[in-house]
């Protein structure tokens, strides 16, 4: 029994240090600061005890040792509340956006998403990124929200330029699941921004914004990589 209890303890520690590494230290865009998120989900999941970094919630019985393949699911992703009334009215770029153009973002951006997260967690002798569910599968099911792109580069080659502080921000929200018992495992949640550096303009087109985007994504998947390896005594 004491041995249980000393296992219970040992896979919430990992389960707790894998939630850490996939979330950063900003304040948790789900919940208003001065309310408390609950301890527990519908589903199970408790919230981790560090209030250092964002909400997020793991099974205390998950044992991510298990899992050396990985399979991720295609990237949800969606825009900022009337991202796109806010940039076609803004004075700083005046850009016309269409439903096209959305598409074409919404789809880029899943596409990066498989791309990086695929080169982090596979590569260097990582994980095998796999298509079908297995017992030691982990299974990543993804979403980007919020995304606010601060000027899309929607126009023709020499028509304008844009220069901006920022290229943006996103939130990052990920659910971790067993592959073959459907079981939820984490669930994670955090907003992250794009580089402002040293607050000077700069020029902005889609160039700039896929090397944020890939910046920030690989930031993620990084710490995620790395708390895996740790647990397989990499």
């Amino acid at each position: 029994m004491q041995q249980d209890r000393s296992e219970r303890r040992n896979t919430w520690a990992a389960g707790a240090t894998l939630l850490i590494a996939i979330v950063l230290t900003a304040p948790p865009p789900v919940f208003a600061q001065e309310q408390e998120p609950p301890q527990e989900t519908y589903d199970g999941l408790a919230l981790m005890p560090d209030r250092a970094v964002a909400v997020a919630y793991v099974d205390p019985d998950a044992d991510f040792s298990v899992y050396d393949k990985i399979m991720i699911l295609d990237c949800y992703v969606a825009f900022k509340k009337d991202w796109e009334k806010d940039r076609s009215r803004s004075s700083a770029s005046r850009i016309r956006i269409s439903s096209s153009d959305m598409e074409k973002i919404k789809a880029d951006v899943a596409e990066l998403f498989r791309e990086v997260f695929t080169e982090k967690l596979g590569g260097d002798g990582g994980y095998k990124i796999v298509e079908a569910a297995g017992d030691d599968v982990l299974l990543v099911r993804p979403a980007i929200i919020d995304l606010d792109i601060t000027a899309p580069d929607t126009m023709p080659a020499g028509r304008s330029r844009t220069y901006t502080s920022s290229a943006g921000a996103a939130t990052i929200y990920i659910e971790l699941y067993d592959s073959v018992t459907g079981d939820i495992l984490a669930r994670a949640t955090d907003r992250k921004a794009a580089r402002n550096v040293g607050g000077y303009m700069s020029y902005t087109n889609r160039v700039t914004n896929r090397a944020e985007a890939r910046r920030m994504l690989g930031s993620w998947a990084e710490l995620l990589r790395d708390r895996l390896d740790e647990f397989h005594g990499k």
